[in-house]
This record gives C-alpha cells, structure tokens and sequence, in this order.
C-alpha cells in the first residue's frame, strides 16, 4: 500500500517562504487511489498552497474534519464553493456545538464552525457523523472516537467551553476524531489538536487496536501544558518507542495559540 502525506497548512511557514501559514491545520493524503483531506485550516489558503503544489483537491474521496474548532474547519466553505462538494464528510458526532472561548472579563469568543448542517444539507454534501470507537473506511484507513482518559494529567482546558442554551460548560471535546492508518510498520495516526491529550489517544489506539504506532503527525496542543504534563507525555513516548512505537517520529506543532 502506498501513502504519501502532505501538509496544505499549518501555523509555521515553509523553508523558502512561498506557502501560506495560519493557525491550525489542514493534511492532504494519498494512500494508494484514494485521496483524503484531513482539516481545512482557518481560511482557504489551503486550497491556494495546493495550487502551488499542483495538487488537485476536485476529485477527493473524503474530507475529515477533526474537531469543531474554526482553524480545523474553517477552509471547508471554501473548498466547496471553489473547488466542489464530490467527497463524503467524516465528522464526529457533536461536531457542531457552539463552541467559545473564555476571555478576561467573564467575556467569550465563539471559536466554531462557519457553517451549520443546514449547510451541508443545502449542498448536497453526504455525511457521516462518528459515534463508533472505531469507523473503517476500509481494512487498513481507521477512524478513532470515543477516547478513554487514561492518565490525571492532562487536564481539560478550562478556557474552551460550549454553549448550551444560555449557560457556557466545560468542552470536554467528546467530538474529537483521530485518522490512522495501517501500514506494514504500524499505525501512521494522523492528529487535530488531541484536545483530549495526545496520550489519551495514543494510548486509546494501541488498547483497541493492538497495533504498534509507527508515526505520528499533526497537532498535541501542548502549547500551554505544564512541566509535570511535558515530562509525563515524553516519558510516555520514550517508554513506547521501544515497546508499541519502534521508529516513531513525531512532527510537533503549536495549536490554537493566539485565539
């Protein structure tokens, strides 16, 4: 089987400075015929560093969104009205919460989607809204939902919360989809912003699964963790590389940091 990963966005710019950046992040893969896009960064500047990797988004089989952030899912009106609507959407379920941010003052900042399912609807997109721990695209591409917290350290972000009629609550980011697929080495698990802690996931993917991860790539939202967080989580890492993970390589990334 064949893959090939490659990044549209993401919040660091490229060596020579040609592609455009932003916050959050948006991955196009290629795994033998079939072509996924795994989030759609803030705007639709994706689509235009496509361009210049002479990368043809109009005949995708999937678009992935992992979370109900706008920096994951704030392209998506703008591959479909600039570039078509012939693949299926893979969302978990709750993927459309109103979702805000906690600002000083008691004050809040809605940090979600651009379009509701009045809009997917109106676009004729087919959905399919993740409830299973596990959806198979086919044999060897998985999806992930339903993460047990395994651990007492990562600790949900108390500045993201939703909003339910007039009262904000805890995000406890239960729509959060993971992407993983199965090569002869291992697992290549593809991450959002693991809101709900990359060790949770990790560790989540190897119970059910039994596979070794071979890489990881995409987002770990440690931006603001703590010493005993960073220690723990890369302690998890050395304790698997020898174990569950073999040559793992992890591409680390900022996530949602200047919200």
């Amino acid at each position: 089987m064949g893959v090939k990963i490659t990044t549209l966005i993401e919040n660091n710019p490229d060596d020579n400075r040609v592609l455009y950046s932003e916050s959050g992040l948006s991955v196009y893969i290629e795994i033998d015929e079939m072509k996924i896009l795994f989030d759609t960064g803030e705007s639709g500047n994706f689509i235009k560093n496509a361009e210049k990797k002479s990368i043809d988004l109009g005949n995708l089989d999937y678009v992935i969104l992992s979370h109900g952030h706008y920096d994951h899912s704030g392209g998506f009106r703008e591959l479909v009205e600039n570039v078509g609507n012939s693949f299926k959407l893979i969302i978990g379920k709750g993927f459309f919460n109103k979702k805000f941010k906690v600002l000083e003052k008691s004050s809040y900042k809605y940090i979600g989607n651009s379009f509701d399912e009045s809009y997917i609807n109106e676009m004729n997109i087919p959905v399919k809204y993740i409830e299973e721990d596990i959806f198979y695209i086919n044999e060897n591409i998985m999806i992930f939902f339903n993460f047990t917290r395994w651990n007492d350290y990562e600790l949900l972000n108390e500045k993201f919360v939703i909003k339910q009629d007039e009262n904000y609550i805890l995000d406890d980011f239960s729509d959060e989809i993971v992407l993983a697929v199965n090569l002869q080495k291992g697992l290549i698990v593809i991450l959002g912003c693991s809101h709900v802690g990359v060790v949770n996931i990790l560790e989540t993917i190897i119970k059910r699964t039994g596979l070794p991860i071979y890489g990881v790539i995409g987002g770990t939202h440690l931006v603001d963790a703590d010493e005993q967080r960073l220690n723990k989580t890369i302690e998890f890492l050395k304790e698997k590389k020898y174990s569950n993970f073999r040559n793992m390589s992890l591409y680390w990334r900022k996530c949602i940091t200047n919200n």
